[in-house]
């Protein structure tokens, strides 16, 4: 927990927010998300702004770090350095059960959930006239998997295992973050992009407005084992006419990004959060497109393998969202 008076970061919303909000506080939280071209930088503004625009009530003062992604969000928020975070679901899943990377260290059992909220998609873009059609299709290409602490750089490689594959099976392996890699491919630095996101993303628009290039098809044999052997995969479709020169619906498939904590999180703060999202949704759908569709009942179960927080727990308990 950030306390005001220790915090750093309460500098940097003086201008944004007044000092008159910031004497209200007398608690401040950090949310890790992503890169500030993606959708999870945007998702933990759109908490924040409705947790401070009831900050008289409670006293919390919410604010956002962009961060390296999922992995990166985990192992800071284990580390304590971070009080809530985004991630995806399935490496939500991998985190509490100790699985796949986080295997070495062990499970986190102090991992827990608050609430999930838009799909996002494992896409791949590539530059046309490259032959691409399929992930198949990336076998000796120059492709861009992300940044080390980010969960699709993670989930590229669960799919390549899946498939037999290897780094190697690449002609060359770029770990360029989400801000940079569009420029990449229309720079023509790469083949290839790889982005789990939520749509419409704001990078897979650059990309697609700016040089032409198509939306390539993840549904192959090892994709479809992904979904059918694991709840926190499932099939997706990105809808065709979202994006420039790609009309056509391309299948692939996805996870879900999820929202948060561990137990060492007061009680009393994850509660007013999550009161402060659910009681005003309305608002917070209004505030990204990614969010049109959420539903509470659904923010309250899909894609979370934590525990969820006590204080998530009470809020839902309350509004008869839980028994």
């Amino acid at each position: 927990m950030k306390v005001l008076k220790n915090t750093i970061v309460a500098i940097s919303f003086v201008a944004a927010l007044g000092t008159v909000v910031l004497a209200r506080a007398n608690q401040i939280v950090t949310i890790g998300t992503g890169g500030v071209t993606g959708v999870y930088y945007p998702t933990g503004g759109a908490i924040c702004r409705l947790v401070n625009k009831s900050i008289k009530e409670h006293g919390i003062l919410c604010s956002v770090e962009s961060t390296g992604g999922s992995i990166y969000n985990i192992n800071t928020l284990r580390a304590g350095k971070l009080d809530m975070a985004i991630v995806q679901s399935d490496w939500q899943y991998h985190a509490y059960n100790g699985s796949s990377k986080f295997t070495n260290l062990g499970s986190f059992k102090d991992l827990r959930s608050i609430f999930s909220v838009h799909p996002e998609l494992f896409t791949v873009v590539a530059q046309s006239g490259k032959g691409i059609k399929t992930f198949n299709d990336l076998k000796g290409k120059r492709v861009n998997i992300g940044n080390p602490g980010s969960g699709q750089h993670g989930t590229v490689g669960v799919l390549m295992d899946k498939m037999g594959w290897n780094m190697d099976d690449f002609k060359q392996v770029y770990e360029l973050k989400a801000g940079e890699q569009s420029k990449a491919l229309c720079d023509n630095k790469i083949d290839a992009m790889v982005y789990t996101v939520g749509h419409p993303s704001g990078a897979i628009q650059e990309a697609t407005t700016v040089c032409d290039s198509v939306i390539v098809e993840v549904n192959n044999v090892a994709a479809q084992k992904l979904t059918s052997e694991n709840n926190h995969y499932r099939s997706a479709t990105i809808l065709g006419g979202m994006y420039r020169g790609n009309t056509d619906d391309v299948a692939t498939f996805g996870v879900g990004a999820t929202f948060v904590s561990s137990s060492e999180i007061p009680e009393e703060v994850i509660y007013n959060v999550v009161k402060s999202v659910f009681e005003n949704l309305d608002d917070f759908r209004r505030l990204h497109p990614a969010f049109t569709n959420l539903k509470k009942e659904e923010m309250v179960s899909d894609g979370l393998s934590a525990p969820l927080h006590r204080g998530a727990q009470k809020y839902y308990r309350e509004v008869g969202l839980i028994q």
